[in-house]
């Protein structure tokens, strides 16, 4: 008889048990444009389809934040028609989705330095934000132009102002204050790393913040990732025993306390 998480079903497993915060990094879509021979840009656009699936799978099945690494400060170093193609994509798919994230209950959220993108592209991402800040069914996170050690670098940056500046003295520098200057403050830490197409590795996304997250890698491209391969991604963390430091016997204890 197969198990539940070969199955790939989430019947019976109450919401406090699955992940309330799950990132994931999107990779594979050019690998998935040369084995059909198409252009890189073909897998990107496949790509945005693998995200509304799993955007909606997040608010059916009690996800509260999706974060999604769609653009490393690393893949401007990419050809420039790639480059060129991939704000293009952004700033289309901004334009076309933003208001179905707001008919869904969704509220989108963009992470990153996004000085570097085009006026019109920062213009609609404050538009995109603006406009679905009152949503609260599902979070979505979209990490652009972002890296994990740049989110740490401007959040010490800030701290160090407020010890300039005299609002905290240096030895109340400390993690809580780290974390609260963070381009993610105010979001639960992920509680699950996904990442597609078999590489093992975090590629400078979300350093700090995934200290203690359970990581899940599939051969999987992203372009193929649908729901299915999400659940399955869920299941092997309900299976999973998070110990944060502890024991086994501890855990056990608590639990039947």
């Amino acid at each position: 008889m197969k198990s539940q998480e070969e199955n790939g079903s989430l019947e019976g497993i109450p919401v406090k048990k699955l992940p309330r915060h799950v990132a994931i990094i999107l990779d594979g879509n050019n690998r998935w444009a040369k084995r059909r021979l198409l252009p890189s840009l073909a897998g990107h656009r496949a790509g945005v389809k693998a995200v509304r699936e799993v955007v909606e799978a997040c608010g059916e099945v009690g996800v509260e934040v999706l974060t999604l690494f769609a653009f490393s400060s690393e893949n401007w170093n990419r050809p420039k028609s790639e480059v060129d193609g991939l704000m293009e994509l952004f700033l289309r798919t901004l334009r076309r989705e933003t208001r179905k994230l707001k008919k869904n209950n969704i509220r989108l959220r963009i992470i990153g330095d996004v000085s570097r993108f085009s006026p019109t592209i920062q213009e609609h991402i404050a538009e995109a934000e603006a406009l679905t800040a009152d949503e609260a069914k599902v979070t979505l996170v979209i990490a652009a132009n972002y890296g994990g050690m740049w989110d740490i670098a401007q959040s010490a940056r800030k701290v160090a102002k407020m010890v300039e500046q005299g609002e905290i003295s240096a030895d109340q520098v400390n993690e809580s204050l780290i974390g609260q200057n963070l381009t993610t403050a105010g979001l639960p830490e992920p509680d699950l790393l996904i990442r597609t197409s078999g590489e093992q590795r975090i590629s400078n996304f979300l350093l700090w913040q995934c200290a203690y997250s359970e990581f899940y890698f599939t051969k999987t491209l992203w372009p193929d990732f649908d729901r299915k391969e999400f659940e399955c991604a869920l299941l092997a963390y309900v299976n999973r025993q998070r110990r944060f430091g502890k024991t086994s016997e501890q855990l056990e204890a608590e639990a039947t306390c």
